[in-house]
């Protein structure tokens, strides 16, 4: 049975908690007139575009694997011999065969996870070694005391093997929002991590400018050989007083799904806003992106008089308005059905639906523009290992869908 509570409104649902309001603190009026930051080049936002520019196309939307539906998806990830791995929030993850045409049950951690709201199972990354060792992570939500949970398990004869967890280190949660989630390993062979800013509205415990917590930060550790994790040694903050050696990067306030482009080895996150601006980051070895001084590429609250020394900008960002609420990042787009895609970061949103794509140089936007209207909250996105992007469908019963020509 799933723990998640029914819901008429996304507003109500959204376990990404952004514009509809934090806990029980009353939500702020979504900000109509504010302007994209745009890296503060001055770039289109997402929100003004409507159609191809300068070369992005426009796409639709292809139903995969009609005849299979999954409960509040949470992720999906390619294994090495075809088949995917379909996280839902509830705690369970269930395994697509390589054909598509059958799903079953990989892994059952329901009894240890507390679903529901922005908690539940958030994330899950594939050891690049799997084929040998059938080891994966995965980071869920557990409670009394309320907390986040970082595990390795192991796999045998093709499914996960439940009483296998090893428990690589806990962070006890003030609050129910702002997890993020993510896992995944980068080219390095590191796992890198997405924490959440520790939840509540504005960042109450000033934990995103705290290099020392964990809270609001991209993490990176060591998880080769099994046992505890160890810090990398040329990770930007070992050995500064006052800091952790974990961190990579921080002033993040909620990130919500990122990755790595394939070719390039970039890491790009989307970062859910407060109330005003939702942003999508360039991420770099001990970069600052500006949380909670600083939401999007405007001062939280809105203007520019902060103190914005040493902080990053986003690559874009767009007003949390006209039914956007939460980004949703995706993945660099690296497939052969779209020829027109090639190259573009693509990414959305949980509540409106829209996709859109941009373009860079340096670190600079050159072109952004939506691709699609998916007509459904986006929980996040899915790349194969042929380069295809697809968006998967946050609600009972939900569908996976492939951008196509």
């Amino acid at each position: 049975m799933l723990k998640l509570l029914a819901v008429a409104v996304f507003c109500v649902v959204a376990f990404l908690s952004a514009a509809c309001g934090d806990d029980s603190a009353p939500s702020e009026s979504p900000a109509t007139t504010a302007t994209p930051s745009g890296a503060g080049n001055g770039a289109p936002a997402p929100t003004g575009s409507t159609g191809p520019q300068r070369g992005l196309p426009e796409v639709r939307l292809q139903r995969v694997f009609p005849n299979l539906s999954f409960d509040n998806m949470t992720g999906m990830y390619p294994l090495p011999d075809g088949r995917w791995l379909v996280t839902e929030q509830a705690g369970r993850v269930q395994v697509v065969n390589a054909q598509g045409t059958q799903a079953s049950l990989f892994l059952d951690i329901d009894p240890k996870v507390n679903s529901g709201g922005e908690e539940g199972l958030l994330g899950l990354a594939i050891a690049p070694d799997f084929a040998t060792s059938g080891v994966f992570y995965v980071h869920y939500s557990a409670a009394n005391p309320r907390r986040s949970v970082f595990a390795r398990y192991s796999s045998n004869a093709g499914v996960g093997v439940p009483g296998s967890e090893q428990i690589l280190f806990q962070l006890e949660d003030a609050f129910s929002n702002h997890n993020g989630g993510q896992l995944a390993f980068g080219p390095d062979g590191y796992l890198y991590i997405a924490m959440g800013d520790g939840g509540s509205r504005l960042d109450p415990n000033g934990n995103g400018q705290n290099l020392g917590t964990l809270f609001g930060k991209i993490l990176r550790i060591d998880v080769a050989g099994g046992g505890a994790y160890r810090v990398p040694a040329d990770n930007p903050f070992v050995g500064r007083q006052g800091a952790r050696g974990e961190v990579w990067a921080y002033g993040l306030r909620n990130p919500w799904r990122f990755s790595f482009d394939s070719r390039t080895g970039e890491l790009w996150a989307g970062d859910v806003g407060q109330n005003t601006l939702e942003e999508i980051d360039l991420i770099t070895k001990g970069g600052n992106y500006g949380w909670v001084t600083m939401e999007g590429g405007a001062c939280t609250g809105g203007g520019n008089n902060c103190d914005r020394a040493g902080k990053i900008l986003p690559i874009v960002d767009y007003p949390t308005a006209n039914g956007n609420c939460a980004v949703t990042g995706g993945f660099v787009y690296h497939g052969s059905a779209i020829a027109a895609l090639e190259g573009a970061y693509v990414y959305g949103d949980y509540c409106s639906g829209r996709i859109w794509g941009l373009r860079k140089e340096g670190s600079q936007m050159t072109e952004n523009a939506q691709l699609a209207d998916a007509g459904f909250g986006i929980s996040s996105f899915a790349q194969g290992p042929d380069g295809e992007i697809y968006a998967l469908e946050y609600k009972d019963n939900g569908g996976i869908y492939r951008l196509s020509p």
